[in-house]
């Protein structure tokens, strides 16, 4: 997708909510649902989901973070988590590859199936999942090594490739995926740090694609970035989409509009509403949800 026409599909998407008449006292949505009523609303539960979460809860000591959260992510999808600062997104994120097992005050309960494996299950091996589950953070983080090296790293530990041949073509194969290969093909010995912002947070893309994940999870991983580096990097999100799902964080509802199949919105730790994209954002059903996307909190 151009960065044109990712501008026109999320100007689109907010000119026809502006647009849209209120057909009821709910406002752009259809129904009139009580802004107190916590119970999600939308379509939480697909057919042939990749990852099927069910009631999970998380606490940090006894603050109650996330709150019986019900949520499917679809096969060759991008899912976008939107809401405001401390809803929960994040958390609920990291639960997806058990990032919040570093957290020693973190517990997690419920059901979160990748497949028919329940990841929370004690005979997990969590470096594994990490592997089928991968994470992009918020701001880049290659490793203190060479271009190559970051992109090699992974699939050395988990005895993915025999020889230099066969790394070697997971290495170029990767940085073509990660829209970086023509930048970096004549410098893969160089330090992976010095890298501009936007090529290190694609570095850190290719060193996620490289172990063959099925999901990608991604946390804001544009906000560090200026807008000619979010361009590339949301480009190259709707590609991978066709190869992975993707889970991701945002704060910018434009490109939550741009680049997702799916929005989920969060609020207070629980998941109040989510569907179609362009439904959310055009014809939202709970005030809430209609509330954050019209900038009247957040």
């Amino acid at each position: 997708m151009s960065e044109s026409g990712s501008s026109q599909q999320s100007r689109s998407l907010f000119q026809r909510r502006e647009n849209q008449a209120p057909e009821t006292s709910g406002g752009y949505g259809t129904s009139v649902i009580d802004r107190d009523d916590r119970r999600t609303v939308g379509e939480a539960l697909l057919e042939d989901p990749r990852i099927s979460c069910r009631s999970v809860n998380v606490w940090y000591d006894k603050t109650h973070a996330i709150q019986n959260v019900t949520l499917d992510m679809g096969c060759n999808q991008v899912l976008a988590m939107i809401g405001p600062s401390g809803c929960g997104k994040s958390t609920f994120l990291r639960c997806l590859n058990r990032m919040n097992d570093t957290i020693a005050a973190c517990r997690v309960d419920g059901q979160i199936l990748l497949d028919d494996m329940d990841i929370l299950g004690p005979q997990v091996d969590v470096v594994s999942l990490r592997a089928r589950v991968g994470m992009v953070f918020q701001k880049p983080n290659p490793f203190p090594k060479s271009i190559y090296d970051n992109v090699a790293y992974g699939p050395r530990i988990h005895g993915l490739v025999r020889g230099r041949m066969e790394e070697d073509e997971l290495v170029e194969s990767s940085l073509i995926k990660a829209g970086l290969w023509h930048e970096v093909k004549d410098r893969l010995d160089s330090p992976g740090t010095g890298l501009s912002g936007g090529q290190q947070q694609r570095l850190c893309i290719a060193r996620a694609i490289a172990v063959s994940p099925e999901v990608i999870l991604m946390d804001e991983p544009c906000s560090a970035l200026d807008p000619i580096a979010t361009a590339k990097v949301e480009e190259l999100i709707d590609e991978l989409r066709t190869q992975f799902t993707i889970v991701i964080v945002t704060h910018s509802m434009q490109q939550a509009a741009r680049i997702s199949q799916r929005t989920a919105f969060f609020h207070l730790g629980e998941l109040i509403e989510v569907g179609e994209t362009e439904q959310i954002f055009t014809m939202p059903s709970h005030p809430l949800t209609e509330d954050y996307i019209t900038g009247r909190f957040g």
